[in-house]
């Protein structure tokens, strides 16, 4: 009799359990943008000016490296003035050089800019697409399988924030 009572509730939770059931679906957003035509125009311009960019930042180097390899040979007859003043010259062109490369590469660098510009747009018309067809379709979640966003689309109905925010307040 125990044994008919648990199947019952079992099959009763189960049921109940797929009447509230979400739609969840998944999406690799970096297929889709290898495909469209916009990105690879913007990839490919984003890497010829950061093709551009680590060439001028090579050629700094070099310069650097050079004068640090042209002050070893002399160090020798330099004056202690002279030789410190020349250890100067070569940190601060060094630090230049990290500075420019930070400009350009950097976190707010003038890549990341440059690619907020070219990509940002191709990005959002592919979110939108993603949210037209979760409307369409009746998705409630969204994820990317492919890159690091997670979540692209969630149906706000889901969305307990403020019930838990409540809660804690309480």
């Amino acid at each position: 009799m125990r044994q008919k009572l648990f199947i019952l509730a079992f099959l009763m939770f189960g049921m109940l359990s797929m009447t509230n059931a979400q739609r969840l679906a998944i999406v690799d957003v970096n297929a889709l943008l290898q495909e469209m035509d916009d990105y690879k125009v913007a990839q490919g311009e984003l890497d010829k000016v950061a093709s551009k960019w680590r060439q001028e930042i090579s050629i700094e180097m070099d310069k650097v490296k050079s004068m640090y390899n042209k002050y070893q040979a002399e160090q020798v007859l330099l004056s202690d003035e002279v030789r410190a003043q020349r250890e100067e010259e070569i940190v601060n062109t060094e630090k230049k050089v990290m500075d420019m490369q930070k400009l350009r590469f950097g976190p707010e660098g003038d890549l990341f800019k440059r690619r907020q510009e070219l990509v940002k747009p191709v990005q959002n018309k592919v979110m939108a697409a993603i949210e037209a067809y979760a409307d369409d379709r009746g998705y409630d979640l969204i994820i990317d399988k492919g890159g690091s966003a997670g979540i692209l689309f969630l149906n706000e109905d889901y969305d307990k924030t403020d019930d838990i925010r409540k809660r804690l307040r309480n």
